[in-house]
């Protein structure tokens, strides 16, 4: 019997022999994050065990993306608590405004294809889009990480996703995703590996890919995992990654279960009702007011976001009363963005920019607050109730185009009605 590529990259990470699903391993880690929400739990577990040393402090990145800027004392307290750890120790620190932890370890060359990432993070699972299994564990977890590069890990099912057919204009990564949470339900894939494979895939540009994985989290499911291309070795080594240990799956591997979704048919779609499970078509909501707008997070501010924005919105001006806040997911992109002129473009259509970070798409730093009964879309992740931080208010969850669309009209809109496809215009 073959196996996935999470059994493969678990059975070589803990010994290189074969494991299969269900079997408990003790892997070695190939790089570890702490961000600032899940620090001081992290910081207070290395000085309860005592360690004497901290050998792979080298191999683990602090990020202050979270209290970005810091909010409270007790959050800036944090910050310097991680400052001052970081140069004791000798862990990496990207402090507040360089981006969010998803974004600044694979654009800093932190990691590569095959290797084992360990968040503190739900949306770990971005790494899998890399050709590497990214998952998320306690601060708690990465505090023995730290000593000893080392945790445990039952070997979880995986799920074959095939992907067939070309992705439609106005139709990107994100659909997919609320595709699949429409099928399966959020937390769908509870304890499971997803691997995503097929022409659609292919197709992707990094950017993309990396929202397939990164929204995986919302399933559930434990990493998300791409094979590896030419794309993806091109971006490695573009951004200083060691060199890659490509992993595929065996033919006759064993998955929970496997089927196949025709990305040429999918349309635009949006979660509501305060739940990322509850999934329709854009047409279902067309029509229906919105006020607030957010394009950003780890999930979607990354710079072909930012280019959908910029591509509906350019000469044009957001509808009246509309609010639409634009947070990239790191200070590389905001800079790449710049460069291009797309902040310019979504200034002059009405839209306010941000610095990167993740207190937007959490609600910890209040930059985005909604009135009460008004109704926010946003290329977010989640959409329970107050996750913006006013219970009173709605949030709808959808793409970067979407967002556009309809901050652009004022109304819930399908992107296609602006014929424009960033993919097509290179």
């Amino acid at each position: 019997m073959g196996h996935t590529l999470a059994e493969k990259i678990l059975g070589t990470r803990s010994g290189g022999a074969p494991v299969e699903a269900g079997d408990v391993v003790v892997a070695r880690v190939d790089f570890a994050m702490v961000h600032d929400a899940r620090a001081a739990n992290a910081l207070k577990a290395v000085a309860t065990l005592g360690f004497d040393a901290l050998p792979n402090a080298a191999r683990t990145a602090f990020v202050l993306d979270h209290f970005s800027p810091p909010p409270s004392r007790e959050a800036a307290n944090v910050h310097a608590d991680m400052r001052e750890f970081c140069e004791r120790t000798g862990a990496v620190i990207y402090d507040v405004g360089d981006g969010i932890c998803h974004q600044v370890l694979p654009e800093h060359g932190h990691f590569t294809a095959g290797d084992l990432v360990v968040g503190t993070d739900t949306h770990s699972t971005t790494y899998g889009a890399f050709n590497a299994y990214g998952t998320g564990h306690e601060g708690t977890d990465v505090a023995a990480i730290l000593a000893t590069g080392r945790t445990w890990f039952k070997v979880p099912e995986s799920i074959r996703v095939e992907l067939t057919g070309r992705l439609s204009p106005g139709v990107w990564a994100k659909d997919v995703t609320l595709a699949m949470l429409g099928r399966l339900g959020a937390e769908g894939a509870n304890f499971k590996v997803i691997e995503y494979t097929g022409n659609a895939v292919s197709e992707m540009a990094i950017d993309d890919r990396m929202t397939l994985s990164n929204h995986a989290a919302e399933l559930g499911a434990e990493a998300a995992i791409l094979e590896c291309d030419d794309k993806t070795v091109a971006w490695l080594a573009a951004h200083g990654a060691a060199a890659p240990r490509p992993v595929t799956a065996d033919a006759d591997a064993r998955y929970a279960d496997r089927f196949t979704i025709d990305a040429s048919a999918l349309s635009p779609k949006v979660a509501h009702n305060h739940d990322i499970g509850d999934v329709v078509d854009v047409s279902e909501l067309a029509g229906q007011p919105v006020h607030v707008g957010l394009i950003g997070t780890c999930t979607n501010g990354r710079l072909d976001d930012i280019r959908q924005a910029a591509a509906i919105l350019k000469g044009r001006r957001i509808a009246k009363g509309v609010r639409l806040v634009v947070t990239p997911a790191s200070r590389a992109i905001y800079l790449a963005a710049m460069r291009e002129g797309l902040f310019e473009i979504l200034t002059e259509a009405g839209a306010s920019v941000d610095a990167a970070g993740c207190g937007t798409c959490v609600g910890i730093t209040h930059k985005l607050m909604s009135a009460d009964r008004e109704r926010v879309i946003s290329s977010a992740n989640r959409n329970f109730k107050g996750r913006l931080g006013n219970p009173e208010s709605e949030i709808l969850i959808a793409s970067s185009a979407t967002v556009a669309a309809s901050a652009l009209t004022g109304r819930v809109t399908d992107p296609r009605e602006f014929a424009f496809d960033i993919r097509n215009a290179a």
